[in-house]
């Protein structure tokens, strides 16, 4: 186990370096001008403007040479400098990263709880109505564009029923709780601000489930093939001839079995949700790293883009380490070279 995880270790920065590499060329061959979003539309034909602008950015320099001084200052911990908010790229994610972790963590919470749920049910009531009212809502999970699924969302439980806030993460005349974590439904409870808990937990229903709930259809639909598979083994039919009664079976034995392989998919759709929420922080006007990224592709903000594309990286590296490693010690039979 302890070399497995030190190989992974190794190979982390070579992966980066590919995702470094890959994302810069292919955000400098778009055909198209980043210095319009830097020094504006009217200054474009200012030859001094420009060339100062380049100068600044070091957009006078050939590709290679931007691609060594990028690398170079990444190895200092420096992401460099947004076009757009002239801030650091390092400091715009960690300002943003609370906001799309909560969603995240919400969106998932709220995916592996229904799903394992609803696929247990499904796989116990197998070809009954219930089981296909359950798989028609993990198809329908599965199926829906999130845009869709959140401007639905927003017009009915918000504009239609007024049961559920609006966009953002807290009414307007409301101030955000004193800054603990940057998840305000946690900050509000250290706080023991209740009204200011009650109204960020209620503006994080809508988004976080227009997120998960394409999660849900999967670990639905997984947890009910995994676990209709495992009640046919041998050491199911075993417990059940020692007397042990059908809800012990199947939680304590039966269940545990069924859910190895969900753990595969739990691991990696928290990192694809992460990477996902471009769309849902859009809708719902979230100020998270998602509504972050669509701001920086659409001004051609190479720097911003570089560091969202090694920030989903890592994700999606940690978390697939993190989720071989579960696997391992959830599964004995796992053994890892």
């Amino acid at each position: 186990m302890t070399r497995f995880v030190m190989r992974r270790l190794l190979l982390m920065p070579v992966l980066l370096l590919g995702i470094v590499t890959l994302t810069f060329v292919v955000s400098r061959t778009v055909p198209a001008d980043p210095l319009a979003s830097i020094v504006g539309e009217r200054q474009l034909h200012n030859e001094q403007v420009v060339a100062a602008a380049k100068a600044r950015w070091g957009l006078d320099k050939s590709l290679p040479e931007q691609y060594v001084i990028y690398v170079t200052n990444l190895l200092h911990g420096d992401l460099g400098t947004s076009f757009r908010t002239k801030s650091p790229v390092a400091e715009d994610l960690l300002r943003r990263l609370p906001a799309t972790l909560e969603l995240t963590l919400a969106a998932m919470l709220f995916a592996v709880s229904v799903g394992v749920v609803l696929g247990m049910i499904a796989a116990l009531k197998r070809d009954t109505w219930v089981d296909h009212v359950a798989r028609l809502i993990a198809l329908i999970g599965s199926s829906v564009p999130v845009f869709w699924a959140g401007l639905i969302a927003l017009f009915i439980f918000y504009g239609k029923l007024g049961i559920l806030p609006g966009p953002g993460r807290l009414d307007p005349q409301r101030n955000p709780p004193p800054h603990l974590t940057g998840l305000y439904t946690f900050d509000a409870l250290v706080a023991l601000d209740f009204p200011l808990f009650w109204d960020a937990l209620k503006h994080l229903v809508l988004p976080s489930v227009v997120l998960g709930w394409l999660v849900l259809g999967i670990i639905s639909r997984l947890v009910r093939a995994s676990l209709i598979e495992v009640l046919s083994q041998d050491y199911v039919r075993t417990a059940r001839a020692k007397g042990l009664t059908e809800t012990r079976v199947i939680v304590t034995h039966a269940l545990r079995g069924a859910l190895i392989p969900v753990l595969t998919i739990i691991g990696l759709s928290f990192a694809s949700l992460i990477a996902g929420a471009v769309l849902t922080e859009s809708i719902f006007a979230w100020p998270g790293i998602g509504s972050y990224a669509v701001e920086a592709a659409r001004t051609l903000d190479f720097p911003a883009i570089m560091g969202v594309s090694l920030f989903v990286g890592a994700a999606y590296i940690v978390t697939n380490l993190v989720t071989d490693v579960a696997y391992a010690l959830v599964d004995p039979r796992v053994r890892l070279s």
